[in-house]
């Protein structure tokens, strides 16, 4: 069975095994044939618009800049393209599909900002086929009351201030382990693989977020994970070729992916009936996890919202099993994978400048002088940790190309006219790297930061790595908690060394193309204790 990495993370192109069932399906002439019908019908109805207005590479027949894709990851190569074609706008087709990619902090302002309304989430095959929530969430359900209302729940109740302070402890506690284990390693004299770690540390204080506990994953579940990446190759063609929707069909990936999914809904299901059987038996302990929160709003109908099962479960969806999400990959990026990464990006830049290492720990070890743990208390002191987690997301995004959005009507953008029905790609990659901003893009300094005003907030359109505007990632709060006291609890509890004596110049900082974009090689590294922690 292809595992989700080998399917994913491909080491020559992310976008080559987009083509892979034009070489391997029977129906390879059929697919041919409809592609050149549709070319000749769309011939004289094609978007003269975007062609005369938007800068852009040249484009082959059928396939579009498909090919000037497979040479590198997806959001290097847009970068590329973007300097010599468009720096603040550029005109794609990939496929069937009209593309404009944004790479400055200028366009970026007026998709996210000013014309916000305009430019909606739209579901993709995938997600419509694998969610029949896919409208009720929050990143596709199109901007109006709805939408406002769903939006204030889930910044306000579930991922707003006072919920992330609410569980505090569970963090506390799960990264208290954590260390607890990895003196146990250090007593040992043994390496730790950092990466994995850190992924399965966020899964934990996810999952007890959302579940009040962490939910084992079994066999099966697994193996319907790994069954969703086998399949997903037809829907990502479906997506870019429009006239191949019949593709999923014909080769049996939307049969299994509607089983699929109602094994997922099963899951869910028997979650929240968990949760309401608890509830009717007088409340089931002291602590409220995020789906107690969910149902609380339905019953007290406090929101003026009529919240539905459907929200419920798309909200649950965003929160929770990482393993769907990564299957889902279009669909919601929640903060497990993308926190994971963060910590994963910002150690390994760390071992990379001794400096800045040692600053940071000696920082920490000051504000924490004579503790035995690092607890979220005093983690507002640690003025330079901020600066060096800012530095490390604007050069390592967790989402390099956000959520793709779509216009929604026409709208200018940049002097430029992007046709209705337009997807739009913010590449905030792109921008946290571009020298009209930056000193130096490509060089980690965390300083940069330390007389400026730029945050990551969604005020400053130079550096969005969550994102801005009204489609802002809701969970920003949520991750940086995790990614804080984590690093805060690594910094002061160990020193660091590479394995095997390696260089720290030869350390491998090669991205890996996935759901969020992460390091190619797992950071492995040898924690040495710093102090005494019981094991």
């Amino acid at each position: 069975m292809v595992s989700w990495e080998q399917l994913i993370i491909n080491e020559h192109s992310a976008f080559s095994w987009l083509l892979i069932p034009f070489f391997s399906s029977s129906i390879v002439v059929i697919i041919i044939i409809t592609l050149l019908l549709k070319l000749k019908s769309s011939s004289s109805s094609s978007s003269t618009t975007a062609k005369k207005n938007i800068p852009g590479p040249r484009r082959l027949p059928i396939i579009g800049n498909l090919h000037q894709l497979v040479s590198a990851l997806p959001h290097q190569r847009l970068c590329d393209l973007a300097r010599e074609h468009g720096p603040d706008v550029m005109h794609l087709r990939l496929g069937e599909v009209p593309h404009v990619v944004v790479s400055s902090s200028r366009a970026a302002r007026e998709v996210m900002k000013t014309h916000d309304a305009v430019f909606a989430s739209r579901p993709s095959l995938l997600a419509a086929e694998m969610m029949t929530y896919a409208g009720s969430d929050l990143v596709f359900t199109r901007y109006g009351e709805s939408y406002k209302r769903l939006r204030k729940i889930c910044v306000v109740e579930v991922l707003g201030a006072g919920r992330v302070r609410y569980f505090r402890p569970v963090r506390e506690e799960e990264v208290a382990d954590l260390v607890r284990k990895f003196s146990r390693r250090a007593a040992r004299g043994e390496a730790v693989d950092v990466s994995r770690e850190m992924f399965w540390l966020s899964s934990r204080i996810t999952c007890r977020t959302v579940l009040g506990k962490a939910r084992e994953l079994d066999d099966g579940f697994l193996r319907m994970v790994e069954s969703v990446s086998e399949v997903m190759a037809g829907f990502k063609v479906s997506d870019l070729f429009p006239s191949l929707k019949f593709l999923p069909a014909v080769t049996g990936y939307k049969a299994q992916l509607r089983r699929m999914r109602r094994e997922m809904e099963s899951m869910l299901d028997g979650i929240i009936d968990e949760h309401k059987e608890r509830r009717a038996e007088g409340g089931g302990g002291n602590e409220e996890d995020l789906v107690d929160v969910l149902l609380n709003l339905q019953a007290s109908g406090s929101t003026d919202f009529s919240l539905t099962m459907d929200n419920i479960k798309a909200v649950t969806v965003v929160s929770s099993d990482k393993l769907i999400i990564l299957c889902l990959q279009e669909v919601f990026i929640a903060g497990v994978e993308t926190s994971a990464t963060a910590i994963d990006w910002t150690m390994a830049e760390m071992m990379k400048d001794e400096r800045v290492l040692r600053k940071a720990q000696e920082e920490v070890r000051q504000v924490y002088r004579g503790k035995t743990n690092v607890d979220e208390s005093s983690l507002h002191e640690l003025k330079y940790l901020d600066l060096v987690i800012k530095e490390s997301l604007r050069l390592h995004p967790p989402l390099p190309l956000l959520f793709p959005r779509e216009s929604q009507a026409k709208v200018e953008v940049c002097g430029y006219e992007i046709p209705a029905k337009t997807k739009v790609i913010v590449n905030c990659w792109a921008i946290g790297r571009d020298p009209q901003y930056w000193i130096e893009p490509t060089k980690f300094y965390p300083e940069r930061f330390a007389d400026s005003t730029i945050d990551y907030k969604g005020n400053n359109f130079e550096f969005i790595p969550f994102g801005a505007g009204r489609r802002m990632c809701p969970g920003m709060l949520y991750a940086t908690a995790v990614v804080k006291l984590t690093l805060a609890n690594l910094l002061y509890h160990f020193d660091w060394k590479l394995v095997d004596g390696m260089d720290a110049e030869n350390l491998d900082m090669t991205e890996a193309f996935g759901v969020a974009v992460g390091r190619k090689c797992s950071l492995c590294l040898i924690p040495i204790a710093y102090d005494d922690v019981p094991i």
